[in-house]
């Protein structure tokens, strides 16, 4: 996946913090007739969890999308500061429960981007899916029907196939909304696991429990930043009461 850059930048952005994954300065977005997100500048820290906090409407699928590449900003600037492409985990419910995939052939569309849709896949291919369902938990499922899974299994499949993209950057767009507990401590405990293996995490969240688990966070209202920092300082009660209010 191509991460495309805006042409209206900055005439001196701001010098890259080599401790970012992801820089953004002045970062506008949005769909035709509908702007999203107004003037965004914050960084993502490398080898770390950041969640991005705030209730529906507010922009962090967006600001996830522009980070994947797949949305471009219509003003600003974005820098990455890793050599690969990220890897792009969607709300489950962008995921059709009709389409007849496996488990294991949902984990080998991540190997789509490294060998083309049409080449077979090699030797190195196969461990590494095998490795991303063994790391999930899920190798034991491998034949099942994506749409036969529960919430919790379904999720599991769908960040394996992130992992099989073999990236440094892992951006997921409400991992742990809809799942019972159990399942939600498990996929959390995935993600700090991945931290400590050199994978900076990026997950969308309103799940307050998950967000003060991350290591920094970025609150977004109405498409504006409203915070920015460790889950501390940010997610405090008066700052949370001004971002749900209602406009």
């Amino acid at each position: 996946m191509k991460i495309m850059f805006n042409k209206h930048r900055p005439s001196s952005p701001t010098p890259l913090d080599r401790t970012a994954r992801v820089h953004f300065t002045g970062l506008c977005a949005g769909y035709p007739g509908r702007p999203v997100l107004h003037e965004l500048s914050a960084s993502i820290p490398a080898l770390a969890t950041t969640a991005l906090v705030g209730p529906n409407g507010s922009g962090k699928s967006t600001l996830l999308g522009v980070m994947a590449g797949v949305i471009e900003p219509t003003s600003g600037h974005v820098r990455h500061g890793g050599s690969r492409p990220p890897a792009f985990v969607p709300q489950r419910g962008a995921v059709g429960d009709t389409l007849p995939l496996t488990v294991r052939q949902t984990v080998e569309m991540g190997r789509w981007g490294e060998r083309g849709l049409w080449r077979r896949l090699t030797r190195r291919d196969h461990a590494t899916v095998d490795a991303a369902l063994d790391r999930l938990g899920i190798g034991d499922l491998a034949a099942r029907q994506l749409g036969e899974l529960s919430g919790g299994q379904r999720q599991r499949a769908l960040i394996a196939q992130g992992l099989a993209q073999e990236s440094d950057l892992l951006l997921l767009d409400e991992p742990t909304t809809g799942l019972d507990p159990e399942a939600r401590v498990r996929i959390t405990t995935v993600l700090a696991d991945l931290v400590t293996d050199g994978v900076t995490v990026v997950h969308a969240t309103h799940d307050l429990e998950a967000a003060r688990s991350a290591d920094a966070c970025l609150l977004l209202r109405d498409g504006h930043l409203a915070g920015r920092g460790s889950p501390e300082d940010v997610l405090t009660t008066s700052a949370l009461t001004q971002v749900w209010q209602p406009a």
